[in-house]
């Protein structure tokens, strides 16, 4: 019976390997065939390296044709800010390209690869990278504590200072001017009567937790205010909010110290925590396993490590390439 290959491929050669995935998959000829298939004898890790792709390429297909998709619509958007709706504005970006853009540019490239995030920037004033934290002082004095990955746009006129929240997470510590401070988040906002609080996009809305102080949150335009003092939370999204209820504010507004803490969260939610702070992409592509439950501290400097020790404890699979792009399953 053969064993499997024992060689290590270097990250060049997985590389290589998901080019010549993405080419084989779409109409090759007869030329590119024997050229693959002379790279492919040439060296052992070369098998090795094309076997893993193939595995990557059937776990994360569908999942990274939805990645692609929204890669295509947010890179379709930037054109059109930049070129002024006109021109490459009427390009269109197919689906059909979904590992190309989504696996192939995600795993070379990692965190360069992110259309989504370069439209973000655009109107940002103060963004954060994956993994890093970061504490700006606006022109009033207020500080703001960027979550990793996170995006700001700040307009102080008019009498009125506004921030919007334009990706991720960010923990506001305002002064005290006579002026209204108001964050903006989805189709709501937060309006400080002095305090200290962070405010949290989610896939459906945002959270507002208070640390100290006061803070009024209103759904959406026209929308009942509900008054939140220190220790409590609320979230809302299209329009609606939820009742508002006590938190440990404390322990959740830990990652400004570099602690990621949970009680009863589901393992999605601590992916998606875990997404901010790797420089990559990771996929969880088992619905059931997203809802297990989670109660612990982890670490945000090391989103690998936390990942080995769910899996410890989940006993989920993990499939890497170029340490870039991790699949959970």
């Amino acid at each position: 019976m053969n064993q499997r290959s024992t060689v290590t491929p270097t990250p060049a050669q997985e590389q290589a390997a998901l080019a010549w995935l993405s080419l084989l998959h779409d109409q090759p000829s007869s030329g590119d065939q024997a050229t693959f298939s002379q790279w492919l004898q040439a060296d052992p890790a070369h098998v090795e390296a094309y076997a893993q792709a193939q595995v990557l390429w059937e776990l994360s297909e569908q999942p990274a044709r939805t990645l692609a998709a929204e890669d295509a619509q947010a890179l379709q958007g930037l054109l059109q800010r930049m070129d002024g709706a006109k021109g490459h504005a009427r390009r269109r970006w197919s689906v059909g390209l979904a590992m190309a853009a989504s696996v192939l540019l995600a795993v070379a490239l990692g965190a360069g690869w992110q259309p989504r995030h370069w439209v973000d920037d655009l109107g940002a004033d103060y963004v954060s990278s994956q993994g890093q934290v970061r504490t700006v002082v606006l022109a009033d004095h207020s500080e703001v504590t960027l979550d990793a990955d996170s995006a700001i746009a700040v307009d102080f006129n008019h009498g009125q200072r506004h921030v919007q929240l334009r990706r991720g997470v960010a923990f506001f510590k305002v002064s005290h001017t006579g002026e209204s401070f108001v964050v903006s988040a989805e189709q709501g906002e937060a309006r400080v009567l002095g305090t200290e609080f962070e405010v949290r996009l989610q896939p459906r809305g945002a959270q507002v937790t208070v640390l100290s102080g006061r803070v009024g949150v209103t759904p959406a335009e026209g929308a009942p205010q509900q008054v939140l003092g220190a220790g409590q939370q609320v979230a809302y999204g299209q329009g609606q909010a939820d009742p508002l209820h006590a938190a440990d504010s404390a322990t959740q507004l830990a990652w400004r110290q570099g602690w990621l803490n949970y009680y009863h969260a589901p393992l999605a939610e601590v992916v998606a925590d875990l997404r901010r702070y790797f420089p990559g992409r990771i996929l969880l592509l088992n619905d059931e396993l997203g809802s297990r439950r989670i109660s612990g501290s982890f670490s945000s400097k090391d989103p690998q490590a936390v990942l080995d020790s769910l899996q410890a404890v989940l006993g989920f699979k993990q499939h890497k390439m170029l340490g870039r792009f991790i699949v959970l399953r």
